[in-house]
């Protein structure tokens, strides 16, 4: 009788089937259940130790790569047809013609910015290298006050970044075309004689500034995608210049200039001036 109930309490404390004899589980086989997640489809899946995932490989890409502004992708797409077609006429051309396509996307590329957390300051409109920085009447077409304001210039080469940047936070009251001529962009007439779009914005303090994008000697359109009336934000993209350009930053009277000539600017990064009343 001893024997029998000595083999129950045998068969309740192991109930595991014939055949077969219970392990304990170590840590590590727990520590890897845990790991075992449900895909999308119901299959098991496994995270990676490393945090290694396709997923994140192609938001990494996405960072890196910035995306194309819009007014760009017709010329681009232009580009690759010609560059097809004369590989497909004459066989040859492949790597020049896809090496063509790549430098022409990368004109227009529209990277993302961060704007500074400051306030009272007007950002810099475009991507470049200061040109100029002096005091003179804004064009008349801005309907500033006809007196000598201070004025930031800034050059852009092939090479640079062509969106233009709002330069602070405020509403569009006016935004006016003028054709001329295509000298170069670097020269300090340009601002009077060249193609140009002016922007007119207005703070919420009611501080008017002034945004002249200039054609240059390659460029031959200027593209502006806000119209009067808008509510517009510092460091936003509102146009674009096509090969070789300028952009002016007419600022009230008062204002404190950061920058020098030759300085590098950053479109919706870097700090122009101070304005009058700011620190």
């Amino acid at each position: 009788m001893a024997e029998r109930d000595d083999q129950d309490w045998r068969t309740v404390a192991a109930p595991e089937r014939p055949g077969r004899v219970a392990t304990p589980r170590s840590p590590n086989s727990l520590m890897s259940q845990s790991r075992m997640i449900e895909s999308p489809h119901g299959a098991p899946a496994r995270s990676s130790p490393s945090g290694f995932s396709l997923r994140h490989v192609a938001g990494l890409l996405r960072d890196a790569v910035p995306p194309m502004h819009p007014g760009g992708r017709p010329i681009v797409a232009g580009v690759a047809a010609a560059a097809a077609l004369v590989t497909a006429v004459t066989g040859r051309g492949a790597l020049a013609g896809a090496l063509t396509t790549a430098a022409t996307a990368a004109f227009f590329r529209n990277p993302r910015r961060v704007r500074p957390p400051l306030t009272g300051v007007v950002l810099s409109a475009a991507d470049g290298t200061v040109a100029t920085v002096s005091d003179v009447p804004p064009p008349a077409e801005l309907d500033l006050p006809r007196a000598p304001a201070p004025r930031v210039s800034v050059f852009l080469s092939v090479l640079d970044v062509h969106v233009q940047r709002i330069p602070v936070d405020g509403r569009v009251l006016d935004v006016a075309y003028r054709p001329g001529a295509f000298l170069s962009a670097d020269l300090d007439k340009a601002s009077e004689e060249n193609e140009r779009n002016a922007l007119l914005l207005e703070t919420a303090d009611g501080v008017r500034i002034g945004v002249v994008q200039i054609a240059g000697l390659i460029a031959r359109r200027i593209v502006c995608d806000v119209a009067p009336g808008a509510e517009v934000a510092a460091g936003e993209t509102y146009g674009l210049i096509r090969f070789g350009s300028r952009v002016d930053v007419y600022l009230p009277a008062g204002s404190r200039v950061t920058v020098a000539p030759g300085q590098r600017t950053i479109g919706g990064e870097t700090v122009l001036a101070h304005l009058p009343g700011g620190r």
